[in-house]
C-alpha cells in the first residue's frame, strides 16, 4: 500500500469515526437535536437508541486491529444508515441541502471501506 494511500484511509476513518461516535452518542442519549431531526423524518423516537448503539459498536469495529468480517459488516451499517438517511430526507421533501450531511458521511464510509489496508481486509479465498 502507497503511503498517500494509507495517509487517506486514516485521514478519511479518523473523520468517519468521529462523527459517527458523536453521532451515536447524541442519538443514543436523544440528545443535540436529533429528536426534532427524526421526528421530521417521520420515524419513532426509539430508533435513535437503536442507531446510536449500532455506531458506536460499529466504530469500535473499524478501528480495532483485527476481526475483518466484523469490520465489513460496519462498513455495510454504516453505509445502509447514512444511504437511508440521504433518501429519507428527500423522501419527505427536504431541500437537497439539508440532505448533504447524510451525503457526505456516506461518501467517506464509501471511501474509507476502498482505501483501507490489505491487513483490514477480508482475506480473498
Amino acid at each position: 500500500m502507497k503511503k498517500r494511500d494509507k495517509i487517506i484511509y486514516w485521514v478519511l476513518t479518523i473523520f468517519l469515526s468521529f462523527g459517527m461516535l458523536a453521532g451515536g452518542i447524541q442519538q443514543l442519549l436523544q440528545i443535540g437535536g436529533y429528536n426534532e431531526i427524526i421526528s421530521q423524518l417521520g420515524y419513532p423516537l426509539y430508533l435513535l437508541s437503536i442507531l446510536g448503539a449500532w455506531k458506536i459498536l460499529g466504530v469500535i469495529a473499524i478501528l480495532s486491529p483485527k476481526q475483518p468480517l466484523l469490520k465489513e459488516w460496519a462498513y455495510a451499517g454504516f453505509f445502509f444508515a447514512m444511504s437511508g438517511a440521504f433518501i429519507s430526507h428527500l423522501a419527505v421533501g427536504q431541500s437537497f441541502a439539508e440532505a448533504i450531511p447524510s451525503l457526505i458521511v456516506l461518501i467517506v464510509t464509501v471511501l474509507s471501506w476502498y482505501f483501507r489496508p490489505a491487513n483490514r481486509k477480508l482475506e480473498k479465498q
